[in-house]
């Protein structure tokens, strides 16, 4: 049910009385939920330092897996089950060893759920409002790119060709050894006024590079293997067809992109292990062994520091991370159910994650501080927010994976935000779902922007 119009926002924008109150219970139940964990961990301080030396070995163990070969292996796997052991033992001890655990945990969660749902509530903006924003007028000549072998064959498997056909959308069919932009800028050259792609993330960037170029708007068809692009916005994955209803139900969202060097991308760039492990032949066939094969060369303790470089906002100077993740918008790295999403794609922001151990001990103290919630005062951990970023490398090349597609680009690499710059239509739907992702972002500033009475700046 839609809320009242007594609960929608006045005319300079301030939450209604019902979001300020679901706000003011979320704070309460936070300050409980905070005080009952505390009270479980000053209760069980053995017990639970008993857990993070069990976590640690686990930890350490698995370093060895990844990055040892042979018996050193057997070894990690060996420590990695011994501190699961540990750590099972000393929860299960500090459970048994808590008056009235039943009791306390069923309050615990319920007021941690109660909590989330009302600050869910108090940081959705009114959605009456949004549905008023709505444009209806849906494009002239839409022009739909289909890559048949994406997704193991999604835009067979569920008729969207047949679909895009009854709404009035021409399609073209990608053939082997076509070329994906030219075939989008023949559309344009034909008369296009909107394209879209249905296909993986990476045909995703390509054809949505050419409606930017000539600022049109573009629709997402989630055809792909895994559609991060799609899932980030909202989009309807498990039927690709309820996309198409953009072509005919035009809604406008303006959404951000990101460039690496003058080229889009829509998801992420990575460098270093990854983007070195998929650039391999094998990959694509044996991912699991290939990866296997080249950590222990890559990670292991005979292994050279990464060629990568690069400056925090901080003034802070990074040189050899492992792994260097640029994504468009940041991701979600805290704790949480949609961990590694992008809950918001409107920022105006690149998110920068950078991991730089190389010791089995350095990932252990990482992974220390990440229990306790502080992994970003790690010196091997790197993250941060920034409208633009420099990579370098005293080599003068970089391997990159840009959107999951593998490159060898000549550095430095300059990746941009580009606040706004693409038109997308979606559903009309969508900027219900986007607005309900968009307030899982539960932080106390913006609960008491809302309990004050304005709207918060998610």
């Amino acid at each position: 049910m839609g809320r009242s119009t007594t609960d929608h926002p006045d005319a300079v924008g301030r939450p209604g009385p019902r979001r300020r109150v679901g706000a003011i219970i979320s704070l309460i139940g936070l300050g409980v939920f905070l005080a009952l964990t505390v009270g479980f961990v000053v209760h069980s301080v053995a017990s639970v330092a008993i857990g993070v030396a069990g976590l640690l070995t686990a930890v350490a163990g698995a370093w060895w897996v990844v990055t040892e070969r042979d018996r050193r292996r057997i070894w990690g796997a060996m420590a990695i089950a011994a501190g699961l052991v540990v750590v099972t033992w000393a929860m299960g001890h500090a459970l048994l060893a808590f008056d009235a655990i039943v009791v306390r945990l069923t309050v615990t969660v319920l007021v941690l759920g109660v909590s989330i749902a009302c600050a869910r509530y108090a940081l959705v903006p009114d959605l009456h409002a949004l549905d008023r924003r709505r444009e209806s007028r849906p494009p002239a000549k839409p022009v739909l790119i289909c890559n048949p072998r994406s997704g193991g064959g999604k835009v067979q498997r569920y008729g969207i060709r047949e679909a895009a056909a009854e709404l009035g959308v021409e399609t073209v069919v990608l053939e082997p050894g076509d070329d994906l932009e030219q075939i989008a800028r023949d559309a344009v050259a034909s008369g296009a006024d909107c394209l879209g792609m249905a296909g993986g993330d990476g045909s995703q960037a390509l054809v949505a590079s050419v409606a930017v170029e000539h600022d049109l708007p573009f629709v997402c068809v989630s055809a792909g293997t895994r559609n991060h692009f799609a899932l980030d916005l909202g989009l309807d994955r498990a039927d690709p067809r309820t996309t198409l209803r953009a072509f005919r139900d035009a809604v406008e969202r303006r959404v951000d992109y990101a460039t690496v060097n003058g080229r889009l991308f829509v998801n992420n760039v990575s460098l270093g292990v990854y983007a070195t492990i998929v650039a391999e032949e094998s990959y694509r066939d044996e991912k699991a062994q290939t990866a296997a094969m080249l950590l222990p060369d890559l990670l292991g303790p005979t292994a050279q520091p990464f060629d990568l470089q690069f400056t925090a906002p901080s003034g802070r100077e990074v040189d050899g991370a492992f792994m260097i993740l640029v994504s468009n918008n940041p991701y979600v790295t805290a704790t949480s159910l949609d961990a590694a999403t992008r809950r918001r794609m409107d920022t105006g922001t690149l998110g920068v994650i950078a991991v730089s151990t190389s010791t089995a001990a350095e990932a252990a103290r990482l992974m220390a501080r990440s229990a306790f919630g502080l992994r970003k005062t790690s010196p091997f951990w790197h993250e941060f927010t920034a409208e633009s970023v420099v990579i370098d490398s005293r080599g003068g090349h970089a391997a990159v994976g840009i959107d999951g597609e593998s490159m060898d680009l000549t550095t430095p690499l300059t990746l941009r935000s580009h606040p706004r710059g693409l038109r997308l239509l979606v559903p009309s739907d969508n900027r219900t779902a986007a607005a309900r992702r968009e307030a899982r972002d539960v932080n106390v500033r913006a609960l008491i922007d809302v309990a004050a009475g304005h709207e918060p700046h998610l």
